[in-house]
């Protein structure tokens, strides 16, 4: 019966409305989705891992399959600067980085929120020089988290494709009107290629509308200023309306992972701000973001195999910051340890910044669980099995003496 079921949903769709298969990786999914998009100004620079985005949409450009203003700049500051504002003029936008290249483009991100700039972007997690490092570490991306741009890190290359096209259906929300950025791991997820399910450019319509600034729109038919000198006189309303903005976001997120499932049948709503694996009867979970997600699965399938009641919790969207499911999914545990891929140095605890987050978060339970964080991988340092069960190791031994000691750990160090 349900294949019958399933045979007769096929018929039913018209052949724009089917989607197709490919096996490409995490950038090239991020790059037909621009297109599906009919993204009208794209800007590039290149630096690694980010740059193999704009070869794929030159690629598309070229062969006919993609029409939109393409445009290299002379520096990750520019490119920014470019597409900030064709957007203030009406059009849909798209840029990315990595790692230092990122952070040269940091004036132009800085007053991206602050102008009401709906752009998408992509971070190629890639490491901070110096030392020279191509390899994922996220604080690039979070240099940007109290700035007013939205964040979510995917891990794996549907999830980017999926993720974008629902990045700009909320940013150009006229409820939210902010910068979203898609970050997506440097080489795992970047280069690494997936079964992907590409869907029409029919499907993409019905979903995500034309983006309209109506009375924003800068045009010398409509003479509004973006961008005036305030100083001290209006920049505490300024910064309320952003914070207003980014409260807005999550009802507008929720509502846009709703209508996709509806489109497109894939169903994110039970996992739009977190997901969890195999946590039904828990004791102790690992919490991470990124591609993180997969030698924490296997691991936990593993040690589940010798008896150990383990989970795991990916955070997907840091900014806005998933308090609520946050504090209704931890707080039934008896431990739980975040991996970070990042550093905050001199922090509470020494600890990394998602892990300083959680336990901000989890603070105001009367029932809290212990907390321990781990700093691991950096660099592109693989995190394996062999890391991920030490820091299980750790959690059980901090359940047994009531209290995480140290708080802080960093994994997989050589002395």
């Amino acid at each position: 019966m349900a294949a019958k079921a399933e045979i007769a949903g096929q018929a039913a769709k018209t052949p724009t409305d089917i989607e197709h298969e490919e096996l490409i990786s995490g950038s090239e999914a991020i790059a037909h989705a621009v297109s599906l998009a009919d993204v009208d100004v794209i800007t590039a620079y290149p630096i690694r891992p980010y740059d193999t985005v704009m070869q794929y949409v030159a690629k598309m450009i070229a062969n006919g399959d993609f029409d939109c203003e393409f445009i290299v700049a002379e520096s990750e500051h520019s490119q920014f600067e470019i597409v900030k504002h064709a957007s203030a003029v009406g059009a849909r936008v798209f840029c990315g980085s990595s790692g230092v290249g990122w952070m040269y483009a940091f004036e132009a991100l800085t007053v991206t929120p602050a102008l009401r700039i709906p752009m998408v972007a992509m971070v190629g997690n890639r490491a901070l020089d110096d030392p020279g490092a191509f390899g994922v570490e996220h604080n690039d991306a979070l240099a940007v988290r109290d700035l007013g741009w939205m964040l979510i890190w995917v891990d794996n290359a549907q999830e980017a494709l999926d993720t974008a096209l629902i990045a700009y259906r909320v940013a150009e929300n006229r409820k939210v009107f902010l910068p979203c950025a898609i970050c997506t791991d440097g080489a795992f997820l970047t280069h690494s290629q997936y079964s992907v399910k590409v869907p029409s450019k029919a499907q993409v319509d019905r979903f995500l509308p034309p983006y309209k600034r109506d009375d924003l729109l800068l045009h010398p038919d409509n003479p509004i200023t973006i961008a005036p000198q305030v100083n001290e006189d209006w920049v505490m309303e300024i910064r309320k309306q952003n914070d207003e903005a980014m409260k807005r976001a999550k009802g507008v997120i929720a509502e846009a992972y709703r209508e996709f499932k509806e489109v497109f049948g894939r169903d994110y709503t039970n996992s739009m701000f977190i997901e969890e694996y195999m946590t039904d009867d828990a004791e102790i979970v690992l919490l991470g973001m990124g591609t993180i997600s997969m030698p924490a699965r296997v691991t936990v399938r593993k040690l589940r195999e010798q008896g150990k009641k383990i989970g795991f919790v990916r955070l997907k969207w840091l900014r806005p910051f998933p308090t609520e499911e946050l504090r209704k999914s931890l707080a039934r545990f008896k431990a739980v340890g975040v991996i970070d891929r990042d550093y905050s140095f001199g922090s509470p605890s020494d600890g990394g910044v998602v892990f300083n987050e959680v336990r901000a978060a989890l603070y105001p339970l009367a029932k809290r669980p212990l907390m321990s964080g781990f700093i691991a991988g950096l660099g592109g340092r693989e995190v394996t099995i062999e890391n991920i069960t030490q820091m299980v190791e750790m959690l059980e031994k901090s359940v047994q003496i009531g209290k995480a000691e140290p708080e802080t750990h960093w994994i997989g160090v050589r002395e």
